[in-house]
């Protein structure tokens, strides 16, 4: 069934008026897929209303933030107590103390953690402090990866970077370019080969422990053992961009779920319950280096900003406090992968299927998809008819097939069930 959305399609015209593109973020403009972007209005629990009352199930969930769902109770009632006494400060709270301690109790890793605005925002802030730390310069990214749009990580950049084809980016200096070195996902040869062969340069490795950006690709067995064990062997910084993991795999994100630490971690998305929040955090001696304590400098006006403060810390602490919810997710996403194995294997359509606790995509591929090749390989415009006859059932996919789908805590079976049967009716059409 086909829905009518034009006040969605007025809306972007318009938008496209005085926003490049018509949107402020790339992927939104639904380019990979096609067609013209869905104007929301509003959302709860797990579904969004799209500006012409048009329901879907979510499976994005604002690319992951929204675990517990949309507009959750708790998380709106902390914002609206505490927006009546100041929306920023510029100067400390105790709010922010307790935010970092939260944080420290749920990753057992970090000693020290600085807040900001973005996962972004994150990502530079690390790289930038790894580099000061161990004076070197060069730094090693996987293929793939995407650690937000500073310069230095726009370099074989997945996700939104992929979406468009644009493998070289304006504005990006050679020097900057000289200085990333980058890595097939899932290949430690090739780092071992790129560290021998830039020795005593690389001040840090950053990775995402499990991809999200190329669509959700976990980790081989001992992959991340071995970048650890390579970090140790040569004084190179490990940075866990755990901007779309932390607190969505487990309380302690993707460390606590694979059994391997970093020496940097950086949080996004869940960590603001919605709101514009990152933050770095790690080993005391590395942190110790960020100013006012070290020369490595770092600053933002809304850092720690008390709405978005709440936002986090209400999130993060329900999560602490109700460990099953993480037990949900898994037993959800593992109904939902489930079902959708059923359907796509007696379809006889070429697929494979990644996992890991909430977060899930679907790839047409004739092979399995462990890295950023896999996922180019990919039956790409197959995704595309298929986003978009979901989109008409009322379901809402990532419109890409480079990123993850994100489960949340309020998604029912019967959602779950609606999916499953939308997709055999796609293929059986």
């Amino acid at each position: 069934m086909s829905k009518d959305r034009n006040k969605s399609t007025e809306l972007f015209k318009r938008a496209q008026l005085s926003i490049p593109g018509g949107v402020n973020s790339p992927v939104r403009a639904f380019k990979s897929v096609g067609g013209t972007p869905v104007f929301m209005q509003t959302a709860k629990g797990a579904y969004m209303y799209d500006a012409d009352g048009n329901e879907y199930i979510d499976y994005i969930n604002s690319w992951g933030p929204m675990i517990l769902g949309h507009a959750y109770g708790p998380v709106v009632k902390a914002i609206q107590d505490k927006v009546q006494y100041a929306t920023s400060f510029g100067a400390p709270t105790e709010l922010e103390i307790e935010m970092a301690e939260l944080i420290k109790s749920m990753v057992p890793n970090i000693d020290l953690v600085r807040m900001v605005s973005s996962g972004t925002e994150a990502c530079m802030s690390a790289l930038r402090l790894a580099r000061g730390y161990t004076g070197k310069n060069k730094f090693i990214k996987f293929e793939g990866c995407y650690h937000g749009h500073a310069d230095a990580f726009l370099v074989k950049a997945g996700s939104g970077v992929a979406t468009f084809n644009i493998q070289t980016i304006p504005g990006i200096t050679a020097g900057v370019s000289m200085d990333t070195l980058t890595a097939p996902f899932n290949d430690v040869e090739a780092v071992e080969q790129l560290v021998a062969a830039n020795k005593d340069e690389i001040a840090a490795i950053i990775i995402e422990p499990v991809a999200g950006n190329m669509g959700c690709i976990p980790p081989a067995p001992g992959y991340l053992e071995g970048l650890r064990a390579i970090c140790d062997a040569e004084g190179i910084v490990l940075i866990f961009d755990e901007v779309m993991t932390g607190f969505r795999l487990a309380a302690g994100g993707a460390q606590e779920l694979t059994g391997v630490y970093a020496d940097l971690v950086t949080y996004g998305k869940v960590i603001g319950g919605g709101m514009p929040v990152g933050a770095f955090g790690g080993r005391r001696e590395i942190m110790e280096q960020i100013a006012p304590l070290g020369n490595v400098y770092q600053a933002g006006t809304l850092s720690g900003n008390p709405i978005a403060m709440i936002s986090g810390y209400t999130t993060l602490k329900t999560l602490k406090d109700n460990p099953a919810i993480y037990d949900r997710l898994r037993a959800t996403t593992t109904t939902l992968r489930d079902g959708l194995d059923n359907v796509l294997r007696s379809a006889g359509v070429p697929y494979t299927i990644n996992m890991a606790g909430s977060m899930i995509s679907v790839h047409f591929s004739e092979k399995p998809v462990t890295n950023f090749t896999d996922a180019v390989s990919a039956n790409n415009n197959l995704f595309s008819e298929y986003f978009h006859f979901m989109l008409n059932e009322g379901i809402y996919l990532p419109p890409s097939a480079y990123e993850s789908w994100f489960i949340s805590d309020a998604i029912s079976a019967e959602d779950l069930e609606k999916t499953i049967n939308a997709t055999h009716k796609f293929f059986n059409k």
